[in-house]
Order: C-alpha cells, then sequence, then structure tokens
C-alpha cells in the first residue's frame, strides 16, 4: 500500500457521484484515488442549478438519500469554502388541482417541517413571487443552493487538501479488472473500484448497463440579470415541477393537474419544461429547464424552448427586467424505472450512476449506500 499506484480505493469519474464516494471512502480511512478523463470536471455536475433538492425527491430511497446528502453538504461545504448562497423553496401553486397535489403532500412524511402558506402569507414572505390568481404556496426550508461550477472544483481541493485524495485528471480509464485499473498513462491497483462515468453508457461496463436500457436527457438553461436589487428568498419552482418530481407527481390528485396542463401547457410539457430558479452571489439567476431524451443528443439549442422557460420565469416573478446573458445544455444518464442505479460487477467493484438528474441532491447519501452494502 506504499506504492504511490496502489490505492484501498479507486473512483473513476469526478463528477458530484464520484466525490461522493470519494469522501465517504476518506471519512472511513481509506487511501483514495480519483481518475477523471478530462482536466477538470465539465459535465452534467456544473452545469445544474446547484440546488440540493429534498422537498419532492421520490418517496423511499430517493428522499431518503437526499435527505442525508443535505446533511452532508451542511457540514461540507462551509470546511471546502463553498457558499451556501440561499436555503429554502418556494413553490406557487397556480391552479386548484395544484394546491389538492400540495394539501396532499403536506399529508405525507415528506411534508415534515414544510408549511402551505396562503397568498397573503406569501406575499409577506417572499414578495417578488408573482401571486396575481395564485391559490397557495409551499414553502420548504429544507433546501440549499451552491454555485455548482465553482464548488465541484473548491470540493476535489478540499479533498485532496483536508482527505489526502490523490486526483489524477485528464487521464482517462481503459479497463476496470479490480484489483487492476488500466488507464492511458498507468497500470493502478486498489482492493476495490467504483466506476461513475455518468453519460458514457457505452464505455466501461457497456454490457452491463445495456439490459437498463438508460437514455440520455438533454436539458437547456439560462442564466438571466434582473433589475438592480433583485432578491430571491429562496429557491422558486410552481405547478409543472408537481408532474415531474416525484414526490408530489406520484400522489393522487396528480393525475388531474397532468390532464389540465396537457390542455393548457401542452407545449411546454412536450419539451419537458418545468421552472426552477434560483440566485447566484453575483445576483444573477439560473434559470430553467427543459427534457429532451435520444440515445445521442444533438448539441444544439431550441430558442423556442428558451422562450417558453422566460414566459413561466414571468408568469411566476415579478421581473422588470431579465437579460439573458448565458445559455448552455447539460446531459445526464436517464431510466424510466429507477432514480439510481448500484450495479455489482462482482465483490469488488461496483457501478454508480444516478439516472434521474438529482446527483447534486442525492449522492453523498446514494455513496454511504454503497458503502453499507459492501
Amino acid at each position: 500500500m506504499n506504492s504511490p499506484d496502489t490505492f484501498d480505493l479507486i473512483v473513476v469519474g469526478a463528477g458530484i457521484v464520484g466525490l461522493a464516494h470519494a469522501y465517504t471512502a476518506a471519512r472511513r480511512g481509506l487511501k483514495v484515488c480519483v481518475v477523471e478523463r478530462d482536466a477538470a470536471c465539465v459535465g452534467a455536475s456544473i452545469r445544474n442549478f446547484g440546488f440540493i433538492t429534498v422537498t419532492g425527491q421520490g418517496a423511499g430511497d430517493t428522499w431518503r438519500r437526499a435527505r442525508r446528502a443535505r446533511e452532508i453538504w451542511g457540514e461540507v461545504a462551509p470546511q471546502a469554502g463553498i457558499e451556501a448562497l440561499h436555503h429554502g423553496l418556494y413553490l406557487t401553486a397556480f391552479r386548484p388541482q395544484a394546491l389538492k397535489v400540495l394539501e396532499q403532500f403536506m399529508a405525507t412524511e415528506m411534508g415534515q417541517d414544510c408549511e402551505l402558506l396562503d397568498v397573503r402569507a406569501a406575499a409577506r414572505r417572499a414578495p417578488v413571487l408573482q401571486l396575481d390568481g395564485a391559490q397557495g404556496v409551499l414553502y420548504s426550508p429544507h433546501e440549499m443552493r451552491v454555485e455548482s461550477r465553482s464548488a465541484i472544483g473548491l470540493l476535489a481541493q478540499w479533498l485532496a487538501r483536508a482527505h489526502g485524495v490523490v486526483f489524477r485528471f485528464g487521464e482517462a480509464v481503459l479497463e476496470v479488472a479490480t484489483p487492476r485499473v488500466r488507464t492511458a498513462r498507468a497500470l493502478l491497483h486498489a482492493e476495490r473500484v467504483v466506476v461513475c462515468t455518468n453519460t458514457d453508457l457505452n464505455g466501461l461496463f457497456a454490457e452491463r448497463l445495456a439490459p437498463h436500457q438508460l437514455r440520455l436527457c438533454q436539458l437547456q438553461m439560462l442564466r438571466v440579470r434582473p433589475e438592480p436589487g433583485f432578491k430571491l428568498p429562496g429557491s422558486v419552482m410552481a405547478d409543472l415541477s408537481l408532474v415531474r418530481y416525484h414526490g408530489y407527481s406520484k400522489l393522487p390528485a396528480a393525475a388531474a393537474l397532468l390532464a389540465q396542463l396537457q390542455q393548457e401547457e401542452g407545449e411546454s410539457l412536450d419539451h419537458g419544461i418545468h421552472l426552477i430558479v434560483v440566485q447566484s452571489a453575483d445576483g444573477s439567476l439560473v434559470v430553467g429547464d427543459s427534457h429532451h431524451y435520444s440515445a445521442a443528443p444533438e448539441p444544439f439549442a431550441d430558442q423556442r424552448v428558451d422562450e417558453l422557460i422566460l414566459r413561466h420565469l414571468h408568469d411566476t416573478l415579478k421581473l422588470k427586467t431579465a437579460t439573458v446573458t448565458e445559455r448552455w445544455v447539460g446531459i445526464y444518464p436517464s431510466s424510466a424505472s429507477s432514480d439510481c442505479l448500484i450495479d455489482k460487477p462482482d465483490d469488488a467493484t461496483r457501478l454508480v450512476l444516478v439516472t434521474s438528474g438529482t446527483g447534486a441532491s442525492t449522492a453523498f447519501g446514494i455513496a454511504e449506500d454503497t458503502f453499507g452494502d459492501w
């Protein structure tokens, strides 16, 4: 174990899922190496909202993992120099049927510590919300927002500095046959290996991924500059989120809401749009998103999708100006049947993919499950 090429654990992939496993292993006293094919993390982990979401996650394992991940983010972020930009979630119900979904949600264990505000109370708490015609607002205190573009790099730096994790960036892994890991530059050894390769469905362990019929999901996002002084009280969502997030969409009342939205917002649903808005330290808003599925998504953004997202933004917030300053796309693997895949090629190897776009929200919880079952 004194060899520089020998470790207790090798993690393939330096996105949030890989970093969460590196952290969990290092906390257990293991000697850890993370191997990443790119010179830095440039994938889905930095192309998202940085929104650690608990409320609305699917009942069961996903919600449980999100709760635990939120606890760990709260512990790790200040140590790694990652700023929590804001906390909490405001989800406005504009339709009576949306309010019924929220009422049913509040009756579940997942509604613990949340509040269902009437319009008057919501206006006092969050005056930037556009509440004309609104039926009520769900407030959750559980959420936390970080700047994902910087947070992932800061987390990696802290893992190296504080926990001795070795990073090998710009080095593709060609073969995993635990205890051997062959890269483009070296032959490494480890007692255990975790493969977290996100969208690379045709590379390592492709034969094990094939039966799961995974697709790639491409989303569009924007950065918007509001008027000076505009301040979000927390992250923001609205009706369309209630038919997308499984913690809401699996409730009985969601079926009637979906039917209504199909009549009124069919184009948005066709593009997989639901509104999320968060705010960065410079005052800009990160706004999205959409969902398009394919085995090989084309790398082109659709202006019409951006227009729909911006219309929902103006319907939900009292904005005087909203100047788009950036546009980008992100890609993540998607499964129709599960939020996460933990596969076991052999006793010493694990293949871990988040298949629902919830990596930032659940990865630390998933990593604890991985090691708890090892």
